[in-house]
This record gives C-alpha cells, structure tokens and sequence, in this order.
C-alpha cells in the first residue's frame, strides 16, 4: 500500500469524506480506499485532485511519484480503459 495526503489535505480542507466523495463523483467506498493506501486509476486520481482544488501538476503533492503504477504504465492503462 502506498501512502498518500489524501486524508490530510481533505481534513485540513474541513471536508467530510462523504463531500469529497460528492465533489469527485466518487464513492465513499472509494475514498476510503485511497485514504487507507490503496492503488487507484489516473481517473480518480485526477478526480480526487480536482475536488480538493488542486491542478493535476499537483499530483506529487497529494500522491506519491512511487504510488502504484508509473505515470507511462497510467497513461498505458488510460488508453486501455483500464
């Protein structure tokens, strides 16, 4: 499981789980999957970015560079639909 600041910045924000979830078009199940480690897509990573009102240029602020895949197997995946 790879760490990220999901949680924090979300908590520092005053946001509710439940409202991140809302303002990415997430789940919650989803959300407390990333908060806890787990991997995700490049989409809902880009999500989650976008409703804590960061720029996906942000990424390595919010997401560790060494979380899950690397950006060339993302973007691999991304064309995939995977």
């Amino acid at each position: 499981m790879a760490q990220n600041n999901v949680k924090n910045l979300r908590e520092s924000l005053m946001m509710s789980k439940a409202e991140l979830a809302r303002k990415s078009g997430l789940s919650s199940l989803t959300i407390d999957r990333v908060e806890s480690g787990g991997t995700c897509r490049l989409d809902t990573k880009r999500k989650i970015l976008n409703a804590l009102g960061f720029k996906v240029s942000d990424r390595g602020k919010v997401f560790s560079e060494g979380e899950g895949m690397s950006a060339h197997h993302e973007i691999q995946d991304a064309h995939r639909g995977g």
